[in-house]
């Protein structure tokens, strides 16, 4: 006993399953996507669109452009009437009163600075002002007032569209966390459900799903992260969706669905990405907005159904998002859709040849029970057939 004990101690245990690494997102579970552009030595293209490359910024990087957008402007201008001012000799004649400046009461480069500030943004304390003997005054004047003009029309419109970006709109468009595979009337249909946060809704949504792998064609060549489109109603109109209540959205398995001949644990073993969108102009600012979120495979979920959380209320529905992202188990086929759909065609074609000669049996029996001494049922019915006309049975 003690030498087996021994033996016990000694001997390896069962072996662990192989852990599967678990796969880089495509797409993280908030929305954004996980891929970072590296090498990029044509930055001037950047450049080329300078209002989308603002808008795209950070927002501590987005203020730090304003704020040097209007300050080096006003130091330019500044310095520039700075300069008019002592290459006239104004700065020279500021005791004098017969001298007539560029500017009244421009004594140094501060003073030059506000006054570059006034002009720009149409202040006009009157402190300072230019006077009709400085002819490149007035031309500096008017240059500088329609260069300011472009500046504040170009970062105010910048400010604008980053502040009404709908990005923020999509936070409250929320996915479950699990997708579910079940069955509806009978086929295997891979499921999610989406909602809206909001009373006011999302106008013209739509929903796409794209299924991300690796795959190999004919020829070798290697696809990292192939996308295949899974049909999730477009053909029927389905993909349409009038979102004032959580809806469940529907991919059937059917012969053109990727995951056809996927079993239970053929699908446990595989590995993709799920990427669900949805699109949809915002009611509020007319702007088109997009959600997206992402599913990996232990996040499918098979033989479960997602919980309801519609009910009717006196007068009112209300949706209940403590359980949007509850589920529970149904009775499921482990099989594929195809394994599935060959059964069903079996048990079809099974019914179709059993129901008739159940019938033929059926009669039979009749006909053996009243005799044989009757013209062997002539005028009966026989193998579930009709029987012969009269005028034939008479000759």
């Amino acid at each position: 006993m003690a030498m087996a004990q021994e033996n016990a101690a000694f001997s390896p245990g069962p072996e662990e399953p192989p852990r599967r690494r678990g796969r880089q997102r495509y797409v993280e579970k908030d929305g954004r996507c996980n891929v970072q552009q590296g090498n990029v030595r044509e930055t001037y293209r950047y450049l080329t669109d300078l209002f989308t490359t603002l808008v795209d910024l950070q927002w501590r990087l987005s203020l730090l452009f304003f704020v040097l957008a209007y300050a080096l402007t006003w130091l330019f201008f500044g310095a520039i009437w700075w300069l008019i001012a002592y290459g006239r000799g104004d700065l020279e004649h500021l005791e004098d009163t017969a001298w007539t400046p560029c500017v009244n009461n421009l004594n140094g480069f501060v003073a030059a600075f506000l006054f570059s500030i006034e002009t720009e943004t149409t202040i006009g304390y009157g402190h300072r002002v230019i006077t009709d003997q400085c002819p490149e005054g007035i031309v500096l004047l008017l240059l500088q007032a329609i260069l300011g003009s472009m500046v504040n029309a170009f970062m105010v419109g910048c400010m604008f569209v980053k502040i009404s970006q709908p990005n923020k709109r999509a936070a409250t468009l929320v996915f479950s966390s699990h997708a579910v595979v079940s069955l509806r009337d009978g086929r295997l249909c891979l499921m999610f459900r989406v909602g809206d946060l909001r009373s006011s809704h999302i106008v013209e949504a739509s929903i796409r799903a794209k299924l991300i792998r690796s795959r190999q064609t004919l020829e070798g060549e290697f696809i990292p992260l192939h996308q295949t489109d899974l049909s999730v109603g477009f053909d029927t109109g389905d993909d349409r969706l009038f979102l004032v209540s959580p809806l469940v959205i529907s991919h059937e398995i059917d012969a053109a669905s990727p995951f056809w001949e996927a079993s239970r644990r053929a699908l446990e073993r595989d590995d993709f990405e799920i990427v669900v969108i949805l699109e949809g102009m915002v009611e509020a600012t007319g702007m088109t907005c997009q959600a997206r979120s992402s599913y990996l495979v232990d996040e499918v979920l098979w033989g479960h159904r997602f919980t309801s959380v519609l009910t009717l209320e006196d007068g009112f529905y209300e949706v209940d998002y403590a359980s949007f992202h509850e589920t529970f188990e149904v009775p499921t086929p482990s099989c594929s859709a195809r394994e599935l759909a060959e059964a069903a065609a079996r048990l079809d074609a099974h019914l179709y040849w059993s129901i008739p000669s159940r019938l033929d049996e059926k009669v039979e029996e009749e006909g053996a029970g009243e005799g044989a001494g009757e013209g062997a049922g002539v005028d009966k019915e026989q193998n579930g057939c009709l029987p012969p006309p009269e005028s034939e049975s008479k000759v």
